[in-house]
């Protein structure tokens, strides 16, 4: 049982819920079915939909559990019996199994719902069961990235960007899921939907824990994570191409699963492999010197310069010169966060990155209707767009980690990058030239993707690890409002104009959506601006700070 307690094996916990608690992304398989069987309408679908991005990115509630029952994991207490029992309520754990439950309650009453187990709730009721069932990814998500962040510290980024490009990818995933075993069946994969995360979960949950050590392996064993999570994306892309092109039999599709769950399953070999690694070098350091041993196995992080603030600055100019740069950044709450113009600046680009990222991802089949793509021509625009925005998600947190280890460059420079390239993305679907659209949504797919990995860490770095999940969770917000914004009234608005008077009230042409688009290119350079603004003001605080410490660790 002690081979199971390390940071390895709760990393390795971690990806395999995350793997199965994207059930978000595959509304449209099961939404016919509840539109037929609840009598809804197009608008009432639509209500029902509203909820599930409400629930599955207002992750408030989620981050404040974290802190609450994490938050006594670092503090003393000379009475070891009381702490251990303490402790033993407490951890990542407990986010957990709430959203299990919740995930379990919300996806079981809706299928009870569609076959008829319970009379027909009514609309609000039928939302409540949609928005606790898309709640539930916030709680895995947060207990993940937040307790794989703690876990190492030194590459957030990094391990942000797997957890992450997981959660991308556990739509295609759990797709593949009901196209070999429930095809044409979507009333059973709601029930698949309530059991498979809240199982996975529960199995899984008491080895998600946060540990408080660093190997000098961690960037080795995690390049080695990253190398399996793109190599699982890259199968992924192949089948959803081989699946638009060709009709595969049950045999074809039951192979392609069984290789889909050995990817899934090689984590596990990795975290194998750095345990032993690790034993063997402990093993080796009991002949050292207690420094030497702590150097060599596990670099613990000296808790003056961990809980730096600004009071403790070098003395000097650069001191005066940080105090309009921030104040106070190690572990922040939510209300003293939400106090500082950083936490605004993050928030408004992320409106303008993640929202208009979103809209375009809401909006894509549309756009490729009016432009003349086919069916399969826009199904496969659609299921690709899950394998861009994990590697956006992936990539972004990656590459920032090895520039800010290795050219000190303050993560926010990435946020601005990305934007300005997330605008020429808008541009180009706009643009209705032929193929316009699998050029532009892979630009759109990673950048948007990219947010989701950058904002977090960022969060992390500036505000402090004790309250993350609660404060990021609360930037990201951002994503549905900034969709709301640009989906309901700049798409939809142009686009219903525009189609006034038409067949059908539809639109085709380039004149349908250009217009939304070159709009949304316009805020996503201002979102780009807003994230230079952040970088101007935070980069010495990197090098003061961030800096500074990961190099005193290495």
């Amino acid at each position: 049982m002690e081979s199971l307690n390390s940071k390895w094996i709760a990393t390795v916990a971690g990806i395999w819920i995350q793997c199965s608690s994207g059930a978000t992304y595959t509304f449209g398989i099961y939404s016919p079915t509840l539109k037929s069987t609840q009598n809804y309408d197009q608008s009432t679908l639509n209500t029902v939909s509203v909820f599930k991005d409400i629930g599955g990115n207002a992750g408030i509630l989620s981050g404040l559990l974290y802190s609450l029952v994490t938050l006594n994991h670092h503090r003393h207490d000379n009475d070891h019996q009381r702490r251990g029992l303490l402790l033993s309520f407490c951890g990542p754990w407990v986010v957990h199994l709430t959203g299990a439950i919740l995930c379990f309650v919300g996806y079981f009453f809706m299928w009870a719902a569609v076959v008829g187990l319970i009379d027909r709730p009514p609309v609000a009721l039928m939302c409540l069961f949609m928005f606790m069932a898309a709640q539930a990814q916030t709680f895995f998500n947060t207990a993940n990235v937040v307790t794989g962040v703690k876990n190492f510290g030194d590459y957030g980024g990094t391990i942000v960007g797997i957890l992450k490009g997981y959660l991308g990818l556990s739509g295609a995933v759990l797709i593949q899921v009901y196209d070999t075993i429930f095809n044409g069946n979507p009333s059973t994969f709601l029930l698949i939907l309530a059991l498979l995360p809240t199982f996975v979960s529960l199995l899984l949950m008491f080895l998600a824990r946060i540990y408080e050590t660093k190997s000098v392996d961690d960037k080795k064993q995690l390049n080695a994570f990253s190398a399996i999570a793109l190599t699982m994306a890259a199968y992924l892309m192949i089948i959803i191409i081989l699946e638009n092109i060709f009709t595969l039999p049950s045999w074809a599709r039951i192979i392609t699963f069984i290789f889909l769950l050995l990817l899934l399953a090689s984590p596990l070999g990795i975290a194998f492999k750095a345990q032993m690694e690790d034993t063997k070098r402990l093993a080796f350091s009991q002949t050292l010197s207690t420094e030497q041993r702590i150097s060599l196995v596990y670099n613990s992080e000296p808790a003056q310069d961990h809980h730096l603030a600004y009071h403790e600055l070098p003395a000097g100019d650069h001191k005066e010169d940080m105090k309009n740069i921030h104040e106070d950044q190690e572990d922040m709450n939510i209300q003293q966060a939400m106090c500082t113009a950083n936490f605004w600046l993050l928030f408004i680009a992320m409106i303008s990155g993640m929202g208009s990222g979103l809209a375009t991802i809401n909006n894509i089949s549309q756009v490729g209707e009016s432009l003349g793509y086919t069916a399969i021509e826009i199904n496969s625009l659609v299921s690709l767009l899950s394998i861009w925005n994990f590697l956006g998600r992936f990539g972004a947190g990656y590459v920032s980690d090895i520039f800010l280890h290795k050219r000190g460059w303050a993560r926010p420079l990435f946020i601005a990058i990305t934007q300005a390239t997330l605008s020429i993305g808008h541009i180009i679907v706009g643009s209705g030239f032929p193929g316009n659209l699998y050029v532009g949504s892979i630009v759109v797919g990673i950048c948007y993707g990219s947010q989701w990995s950058l904002m977090p860490t960022i969060t992390s770095e500036i505000f402090g690890v004790g309250h993350m999940g609660t404060i990021y969770n609360t930037i990201g917000i951002a994503s549905p409002v900034g969709s709301y914004i640009f989906s309901v009234r700049i798409i939809g608005y142009i686009y219903d104009k525009m189609a006034s008077g038409g067949e059908d009230n539809s639109c085709s042409g380039t004149q349908c959506f250009m217009s939304a688009f070159l709009i949304m290119a316009c805020f996503a350079l201002v979102g780009c601006v807003v994230a230079l603004v952040l970088y101007f003001r935070t980069r010495r605080f990197y090098d003061q700070i961030v800096l500074r410490r990961l190099r005193h660790e290495k």
